[in-house]
């Protein structure tokens, strides 16, 4: 019970994208009663000729047999027709639904919270994009129209058998169920091994995405035969799977295979008593084997389909669990616009707690960062400095106290207006797959080619891209592997610089790059900063020493505070940072 519940809940889900096509479901669902009716035209006409053949041969003129035999063929060619419609609009349908549901996924993981992609694998995300929303489009096409066919076609043998003899109807009416019954188990197993297939084929996506986005380090490391070893453990865990669920298909099939013998014998047992006691005509026996043959073919079309409706299922089964996450939340009613932005940033006892852990990051810290002042947060890792950074365009939400900006809480503000009016530049500079232009524009795609050379001067990246093989118009590469480390962060700024928000966040910009390429960033980040309110974290004292206040934060909260100069002669953590 409680399967069919979840399998309805899903359908309910799943109906309002069905819904939105009722025009061409509406159409293939014509075709498809058409096609059922036809099928079952041959056996009436089957038993008519056979028993005027039997009864007075004479009457089966020529003009009679092309009069039936061209109605026949002119059936057979609309059902043709309408079997094309089938194939073509209805998968095309199928592709639609397809395509809307993947559209509203992609939009809903945009919306997800950072602490829901710190636990997930975006090899999983991927799968569940691609491969599970695949079998979605045949379950769209082919659910509605097989119910109905099958509905159709057990109606309509029902009705002949029953009219033509009640015994052979019951042997039908019980053969059927058992059938269906008798296969329940191994449709269940098939279910379970299918929904197997795709988290493990998840997990291979993911496998594969972490050792190709890191193969440089895979070749540093000589470990090119290590990442072999784990993909083929993880491919052969899928082929376990795999061929656990084509077993269980085996064994329904054989099932199939002895239910279809029972049926037909049955029916020639029966029938051919039947006959000979002159309950029914030799016309009638004919129909009913061709009977039970549309008959045993729409059972095993309907048990085929469950393969296929597993699948289906499956693949929205996993398609809720994602757009069941809960998004990021704008606010409660009445989220406001941030304009007009001096730049004002002020922590309120903020504390912070990261999901799945009981140790605070953040105790109650308090600062007041007045508009366009620079603030450094320095000390050793684990301190929360960067999870500070990360309260402030709420990638994370504070467990208690509040983070205003210009007076405003920053969960009163829509996320669109505050992050539209704080810039970012991180250590890792993530470039998307595409040009210069196109990465300097992310955050400003109506920006002229003009606005976009401003920037690129003003962070000290235009001269080398101007050098580049198609200057603004070159290719970076995947996440910008044919530009440097100090070019890709100038190019980051830059995009930072097109957007021209009050303030401003660094996040040890400037750490991982060699001197010439630091003295460059540095020199970029200190005119972007300049006017901003501006929160830099920095493990390089040196980069930071003009900053108007200076902040030491540890594992126990804020050590010490003040400029370069007053913490120099408090000697105290500061002091020793810098003498180190």
């Amino acid at each position: 019970m409680n399967v069919w519940r979840q399998n309805l809940g899903l359908l309910r889900r799943f109906w309002p994208y069905l819904w939105k096509r009722r025009g061409i479901l509406a159409l293939d669902l014509g075709c498809a009663l058409f096609c059922a009716v036809s099928q079952i035209v041959l056996p009436l006409i089957v038993r008519r000729i056979t028993d005027s053949a039997v009864e007075d041969p004479a009457s089966l003129t020529l003009r009679l047999i092309l009069t039936v035999g061209g109605a026949y063929l002119l059936l057979r060619l609309v059902e043709a027709a309408a079997n094309y419609f089938m194939l073509t609009q209805g998968h095309y349908m199928g592709a639609r639904i397809e395509t809307d549901m993947r559209n509203d996924l992609f939009g809903h993981m945009q919306g997800l919270s950072f602490s829901y992609y710190d636990n997930t694998k975006v090899g999983q995300l991927m799968s569940r994009l691609t491969t599970d929303l695949f079998d979605v489009t045949e379950f769209a096409h082919h659910t509605p129209e097989n119910i109905l066919l099958a509905a159709v076609k057990l109606t309509a043998c029902m009705i002949l058998f029953a009219r033509m003899n009640l015994w052979l109807a019951l042997a039908v009416t019980v053969l059927t169920p058992v059938m269906f019954l008798v296969t329940s188990r191994a449709r269940k197993r098939m279910k379970e091994a299918f929904r197997q297939q795709r988290s493990q084929i998840g997990e291979i996506n993911a496998m594969a995405e972490d050792s190709l986005l890191g193969i440089r380090v895979v070749k540093s490391f000589a470990n090119e035969e290590t990442e072999n070893i784990k993909f083929r453990k993880g491919n052969a865990r899928f082929f376990r799977v795999k061929k656990r669920g084509y077993q269980y298909m085996a064994q329904r099939s054989f099932i199939n295979c002895v239910c279809d013998g029972l049926m037909y014998l049955a029916a020639v047992c029966i029938g051919a008593w039947l006959l000979r006691e002159r309950r029914i005509t030799v016309g009638d026996f004919s129909m009913v084997l061709l009977l039970v043959s549309t008959l045993l073919s729409s059972i095993k079309q309907m048990i085929d389909f469950s393969e296929q409706f597993n699948r289906g299922v499956t693949g929205l089964e996993r398609f809720a669990e994602v757009m069941d996450e809960l998004t990021e939340t704008e606010k409660a009613d009445g989220a406001v616009e941030l304009d007009h932005v001096r730049g004002e940033i002020a922590f309120r006892d903020v504390s912070f707690t990261y999901p799945g852990t009981e140790r605070p990051v953040l105790n109650g810290f308090s600062l007041t960062i007045p508009p366009g002042e620079s603030v450094a947060l320095v000390g050793p890792s684990g301190g929360g400095k960067t999870t500070l950074c990360n309260l402030v365009p709420r990638f994370y939400d504070a467990c208690e106290g509040a983070i205003a900006i210009d007076g405003h809480d920053v969960r009163d503000l829509t996320l669109q207006s505050l992050r539209r009016n704080i810039g970012v530049v991180q250590q890792d500079v993530y470039l998307f797959s595409g040009s210069v232009r196109e990465n300097i524009a992310y955050g400003m795609a109506e920006a002229t080619q003009e606005e976009i050379r401003r920037a690129a001067k003003l962070a000290g990246a235009d001269e080398f891209i101007q050098k580049l093989p198609e200057g603004y118009d070159t290719y970076v590469g995947e996440r910008g592997v044919k530009l440097s480390g100090g070019q890709k962060q100038r190019v980051s700024i830059a995009r930072v610089f097109l957007r021209n928000p009050p303030i401003l966040i660094l996040d040890e910009a400037t750490s991982s790059l060699d001197n010439e390429s630091e003295r460059l960033v540095q020199e970029s980040l200190e005119r972007l900063a300049k006017g901003r309110t501006t929160i830099t974290i920095a493990h390089r004292l040196t980069t930071i020493q003009n900053a108007g206040q200076i902040v030491v934060l540890t594992e126990d909260g804020v050590a010490e505070r003040g400029n370069h100069a007053d913490l120099l002669k408090a000697e105290g953590l500061y002091a020793y940072m810098w003498n180190r």
